[in-house]
């Protein structure tokens, strides 16, 4: 019978062989090639998974896999529109598509891992070379950035859950905006990191200065269920309470909150076992029918019925920041043992690398041989061995 130190040797190894397999000319596809991946263009550069992916083919180390990254950071600079907008995605016959309201975390994830592979290495300089097509994305996202609050506005369904109806402000989208800021020293990072606080957690006994955060505060306490958690969304009159693993993770990723507030929201996701079935389910209290919330299109092809797709289904490759955050808050033992999860996962369906799974049965769903999976597996082991971070 495999240990956990076995498997988990042995999904990095897969995940190395399926990142290489699924890399091309331009960079690396979402997910293995099948007939069924190529009909609904799931054999594409996609921005944020691309650049999800390059975390973990940099960390690796592996040469090969790190020239994959590094041509998907090229190929989707390339495609950039002219006002510095990063596409959702760039078709292996060499087409940007940009969603339907928009795609606003490509331009994030893009920035992010362009940092990360300089970082890794800077001998090359492609943070430089790149300077110009930065100064347009940064351009690009400050257009979308409200001038009082300095945080980000969206629309619905345009971000990595896009086919959720978060809108406005987007804790998901803020966190990356947050730590962009940082990356790319951006004086007003502080003034992120201050809205953000007050506008997704406003429980607290401080109250914001800024009139139109009190507004929609105002609206928020008086209709909200406090948790610990941040709200996945606030909107003028309405905001999301079904709790948005992801931007949580995120946040407490990236020391947004202080370390009291990051502690409660850790323990509380342990609490609600996002990490069963698998680690990790997407939200804590999906959306149904009968919510206010709803919308047409989250029925669209059955998929993000509740517990299912964004709607509360498993994502393994979110589970490579579970493991990254619990390794950060110290919880080592316990992030070993949910990267041993992760692996197992992995391993289902004869190592499937399935896109998702359901968030009550675990039945596997979507496409097989998921890139991002494999990536966030490499940069989460690495992150628990060797104290590489994002």
């Amino acid at each position: 019978m495999k240990t956990d130190v076995d498997l988990i040797h042995e999904c990095y190894n897969r995940s190395l062989a399926l990142l290489k397999q699924n890399s091309t000319a331009s960079g690396v596809i979402a997910c293995a090639r099948s007939k069924k991946a190529v009909d609904r263009g799931y054999a594409s550069i996609f921005g944020r998974d691309a650049a999800i992916c390059s975390l973990g083919m940099v960390a690796s180390g592996d040469r090969e896999l790190a020239r994959a990254a590094k041509i998907s950071i090229l190929t989707l600079a390339r495609h950039q529109a002219p006002n510095g907008q990063i596409p959702k995605y760039v078709t292996q016959s060499r087409k940007a598509d940009f969603w339907y309201s928009g795609c606003i975390d490509a331009t994030l994830w893009w920035l992010i891992a362009l940092d990360f592979y300089d970082r890794a290495f800077p001998g090359e300089g492609l943070r430089k070379k790149l300077e110009q097509k930065t100064g347009k994305a940064l351009g690009w996202l400050f257009c979308q950035e409200h001038q009082g609050m300095y945080l980000l506005q969206q629309n619905e369904a345009s971000d990595w859950a896009d086919i959720m109806p978060r809108s406005g402000f987007v804790l998901y989208s803020n966190a990356l905006w947050y730590r962009v800021k940082k990356l790319y020293h951006v004086a007003t990072a502080s003034k992120t990191r201050h809205f953000f606080r007050h506008l997704f957690f406003p429980f607290n006994k401080s109250c914001s200065t800024h009139r139109r955060v009190r507004i929609l505060t105002d609206y928020v306490k008086g209709g909200a269920k406090q948790r610990e958690f941040y709200l996945s969304f606030v909107n003028f009159s309405f905001w999301g309470e079904e709790v948005d693993v992801f931007g949580n993770l995120l946040s407490c990723l990236f020391t947004i909150p202080l370390l009291k507030k990051r502690t409660s929201i850790l323990d509380g996701l342990l609490r609600e076992k996002v990490n069963r079935p698998w680690p990790v389910r997407s939200v804590i209290f999906p959306i149904a029918r009968n919510n206010p919330l709803w919308r047409p299109y989250m029925e669209r092809h059955k998929q993000n019925l509740p517990h299912q797709y964004h709607n509360g289904g498993i994502w393994p490759f979110v589970a490579g920041f579970w493991v990254m955050l619990l390794a950060k808050t110290g919880r080592k033992e316990l992030a070993w043992h949910e990267l041993a999860r992760y692996a197992e996962v992995c391993r289902v369906n004869n190592w499937s690398f399935n896109e998702w799974f359901h968030g009550r049965t675990g039945e596997p769903m979507g496409m097989n041989g998921q890139s991002w999976n494999a990536a966030m597996f490499i940069m989460a082991y690495h992150a628990l061995k060797d104290n590489v971070r994002m």
